[in-house]
């Protein structure tokens, strides 16, 4: 993790649904500071700044916030983001310090292509893992590059990094090598697990053409056979 980026914070004295819509208005954002026994810090962040320092950090970005002319080491925990507009809205951090130990969940990358006819599945796209708060891993890179059915990449086997624990099941299960299927065969099991599940779909557009298809033949047919015995 490169160094932290340091962004300058406001302190915030108005609260309520009005003044974070003021604030949003003006391009910044709303966040709050937890952590080490004090009162939560609420601040206003500049909002591209911010928005790229996040972007450059990963999921878990950790941030130098310059409170009221002191340094505060930032690590971010939640980021609430508008659904429609795709803006930040909010984020929480926990405050932390140079050589502190933290506990993150630390995305999982798949790179590499597994061998033909093969299904690559991320079975757990991220790993639980203890590290410095100043020298967390961006991600976890795992190779599949020529990997054959039946490889299977557990928690234990992927490589950390020095001074990084890893927290979760030794034995999860994170990236799985299976058998490629046809789209007929996935949707075959994907019609005997509904079954099973007791879920039904109203028929298609196309289904109720086809019924309908099916049904004039039928009519047809059956009239053909009463002028012949006539």
């Amino acid at each position: 993790m490169s160094a932290p980026e340091k962004i300058a914070a406001e302190a915030r004295t108005e609260f309520g649904k009005g003044a974070a819509r003021r604030i949003r208005r003006e391009d910044k954002i709303p966040a709050v500071v937890y952590g080490h026994g004090n009162e939560p810090t609420h601040v206003i962040l500049p909002g591209h700044q911010t928005m790229m320092a996040l972007k450059h950090g990963g999921a878990n970005a950790l941030l130098a916030l310059q409170i009221d002319g002191s340094e505060q080491l930032a690590l971010t925990k939640d980021v609430q983001v508008d659904p429609i507009r795709r803006v930040i809205e909010h984020i929480d951090f926990v405050s932390v310090k140079r050589g502190e130990k933290v506990t993150v969940d630390v995305p999982v990358h798949v790179i590499g292509e597994a061998g033909p006819d093969t299904l690559v599945v991320t079975e757990n796209a991220v790993l639980s893992v203890e590290a410095e708060a100043t020298h967390i891993p961006e991600a976890f890179e795992v190779s599949v590059e020529g990997a054959e059915v039946g490889t299977q990449v557990l928690a234990k086997d992927i490589e950390l990094p020095s001074g990084v624990t890893l927290l979760a099941d030794e034995d999860l299960l994170v990236v799985n090598v299976t058998e490629q299927i046809s789209a007929e065969e996935l949707e075959a099991e994907l019609a005997e697990a509904e079954a099973e599940a007791g879920i039904e779909h109203d028929p298609s557009d196309e289904e109720i053409a086809e019924a309908q298809e099916e049904a004039k033949a039928e009519d047809a047919a059956q009239d053909a056979e009463g002028s012949d015995s006539e």
